[in-house]
């Protein structure tokens, strides 16, 4: 896929040998510049620097579109939306790229808007966009959801007090995302779907 695709760009680009299928499958959901740090055991931020231009070089033009909908996603949503939810995209990565993605799908129609990561890693730690997110909405906490695949997501929600529902169709185990705590683990779309609209929150 367009990501993981990217960050080999990247490393090759840089003298690295391509780590395995198992720690690129992980690099999928934390922020970017933590991946490339801890791929390349180093604390020079020049050389992350180097990594995240190198991984973008290809993932803007490229990666950002070697993907694919997961099977029912569009059903899923305009169900929620019918039930009266309101919706947005809480990514780690940079907002440009969230919002072409969704576009180039047809799925930017589903959202009140896309928050993400700046280009220069402002807004990177989830749990701070979380916090802009519920303040630029003027959404209360108690009442909104986070959903998300990795143990990332419901840590950062928990911290601003959102309640948290982990998939398990992403990149994150069910032993990851149990431990990390969210308010229920769901199997497919239909259980999220049960969870969001048998609960008083809005979903984010």
């Amino acid at each position: 896929m367009g990501i993981t695709r990217s960050v080999v760009h990247a490393l090759e680009a840089l003298g690295g040998a391509p780590p395995t299928e198992a720690v690129l499958r992980n690099s999928i959901g934390p922020p970017l510049r933590e991946t490339f740090a801890e791929m390349l055991e180093t604390t020079d931020t020049a050389l992350v620097e180097r990594a995240v231009s190198l991984y973008r070089e290809r993932y803007s033009t490229v990666g950002l579109f070697e993907n694919a909908v997961y099977p029912g996603v569009p059903g899923a949503l305009e169900r929620l939306r019918a039930a009266g939810h309101r919706m947005w995209v809480v990514t780690s990565k940079p907002h440009v790229f969230a919002r072409r993605i969704l576009e180039h799908f047809d799925l930017l129609r589903f959202f009140a808007g896309v928050y993400g990561c700046e280009l220069d890693g402002a807004f990177s730690d989830k749990g701070d966009l979380i916090a802009h997110v519920l303040h630029t909405e003027g959404l209360a906490a108690g009442e909104t959801w986070m959903i998300g695949d990795r143990m990332h997501d419901v840590r950062a929600a928990q911290r601003n007090g959102v309640r948290a529902v982990g998939v398990l169709w992403g990149y994150g185990s069910e032993e990851e995302l149990g431990e990390a705590g969210p308010a229920a683990v769901v199997r497919n779309l239909d259980e999220l779907c049960a969870v969001i609209e048998h609960n008083p929150a809005i979903g984010a």
